[in-house]
């Protein structure tokens, strides 16, 4: 991955690591019950990390905004 894809939003390509991040807590969230139903984690450890794996989808939601490689100028 070349450093410049990030300052292109027009070429439809995004290497930030953010761009992964909602992908990455879907995964998580549907293993956290798939490893509960096969018994390799107890019901209340699931009950535990699904919440967990919200709020942090939340607060990355909510400051999104930080990133810089992210950024585009406003029209």
């Amino acid at each position: 991955m070349s450093a410049d894809c990030c300052s292109t939003p027009t070429a439809g390509k995004k290497c930030c690591p953010c761009s992964k991040f909602p992908g990455l807590l879907v995964i998580l969230f549907g293993l956290t019950f798939l490893l509960r139903e096969t018994g390799l984690i107890s019901h209340h450890c699931a009950g535990i990390t699904w919440p967990v794996i919200l709020i942090v989808g939340g607060a990355h939601y909510m400051f999104r905004d930080l990133c810089k490689c992210c950024k585009t100028e406003a029209n």
